[in-house]
């Protein structure tokens, strides 16, 4: 997650205008639903606009076990995501093995620190495209 709860509901406030562009990239909110609280959970991501749809990287920092969001998106994939003031619903899912290396780069290109989470773990870190549903 990039940022906290309260960056989060500004975001949201400002339609995107205070949180979107962020250190030198840019962010959405993903909203889950909780696979085990069913509650609604939000999470700001880097992404990238991608023939249609958007990329997000399931990388939490190279951690060995994947960010919840991630886990939320492989119970419910139908989700809601926010582009600046643009709120609609996608369906998420992983990058296949042949999509995958594309797709990287062009994450890297914006987060090259996706590299090093990599190498931090054994774990495939995914590249999540959503699309408009």
């Amino acid at each position: 997650m990039l940022f906290g709860q309260e960056h989060v509901q500004r975001y949201e406030e400002t339609n995107g205008e205070d949180g979107h562009d962020w250190n030198g990239t840019t962010a959405l909110i993903l909203t889950t639903k909780g696979r085990k609280s069913g509650q609604t959970r939000q999470a700001p991501l880097i992404y990238q606009e991608h023939d249609g749809s958007y990329l997000v990287v399931a990388s939490k920092a190279g951690a060995d076990e994947p960010p919840a969001w991630y886990l939320n998106l492989e119970a419910e994939p139908n989700v809601e995501v926010q582009v600046r003031a643009d709120r609609f619903r996608v369906r998420a899912r992983t990058a296949t093995p042949e999509e995958k290396p594309e797709m990287w780069r062009k994450m890297t290109g914006v987060w090259p620190d996706y590299d090093e989470y990599q190498k931090k773990t054994e774990r495939e870190i995914p590249v999540v495209v959503l699309e408009r549903a």
